[in-house]
């Protein structure tokens, strides 16, 4: 059986400004300069496969390049050249739940929103919506604009609407950070649903419980490069003695 993903060689740089100019005249001498940014390597000669139904953990610290490795493979983010990407089945991505909404939109606009891009029809959504509201436990705030939501209420609207997709590969990007712990049970829940299903999850995660109580392997990316894929208990301990360094 073909991988789900076979990444090989993937590297990506950002160009970043190379320094602030706040006076008037620093500004006009910008003007000047061919070259104000600097390029960044984020991610840098990564390779590893995932198989079909795998549960794949991803951790590393803040900055390491974890978030960006999942854009590229939801197609968000475009690789450098020489970087070789192959994936097998459709992907659903749940990555930075809740910044895609809109704002300015109730709770139930934005749902119909959300699932209209991710495929679902509008009948779809109709059946789906009271499971949604219930599984995020929002159910007297659906009428409110979602400027004024919590980062956690975004969140837990954003993974309900996202799991409503039937896809066989799932991108999921620190869905654990933001929520209690009856939230986090729920999640956990649909992980042993899709692992039951055969779907293949790739997870970033600080949460060493989920990928031990699900990951059946772990990379880890440090410094913008694959330190270590292996077990989840290998990994972790890595992990764990590169926070104490």
């Amino acid at each position: 059986m073909q991988p789900a993903i076979t990444v090989k060689n993937l590297s990506k740089t950002f160009r970043l400004p190379a320094e602030r100019r706040g006076t008037l005249r620093e500004r006009l001498m910008k003007v000047h300069r061919r070259n104000d940014k600097m390029p960044k390597r984020t991610l840098d000669n990564i390779s590893f496969e995932i198989q079909q139904g795998e549960f794949f953990g991803i951790i590393g610290r803040n900055g390491s390049g974890k978030s960006t490795l999942l854009k590229i493979l939801a197609g968000i983010y475009q690789p450098d050249k020489g970087s070789h990407i192959e994936i097998h089945g459709r992907i659903a991505p749940m990555l930075e739940l809740g910044v895609g909404f809109n704002p300015e939109l109730t709770g139930r606009e934005n749902v119909y929103l959300s699932a209209t891009i991710l495929g679902l029809t509008r009948v779809e959504i109709d059946a789906r919506y009271d499971e949604i509201i219930r599984f995020a436990e929002l159910e007297n705030f659906m009428e409110l604009q979602v400027k004024h939501y919590s980062s956690g209420m975004a969140v837990r609207l954003a993974f309900a609407v996202a799991m409503q997709v039937d896809a066989p590969i799932m991108l999921l990007d620190e869905v654990l950070a933001v929520g209690d712990f009856v939230f986090q049970e729920k999640c956990f829940a649909y992980f042993e649903e899709c692992k039951r299903k055969g779907k293949t999850l790739i997870l970033v995660t600080h949460n060493p419980e989920a990928m031990m109580r699900f990951g059946d392997r772990a990379l880890m990316i440090h410094e913008s490069k694959v330190e270590i894929v292996g077990l989840p208990q290998e990994v972790l301990k890595v992990y764990q003695q590169a926070q104490k360094a």
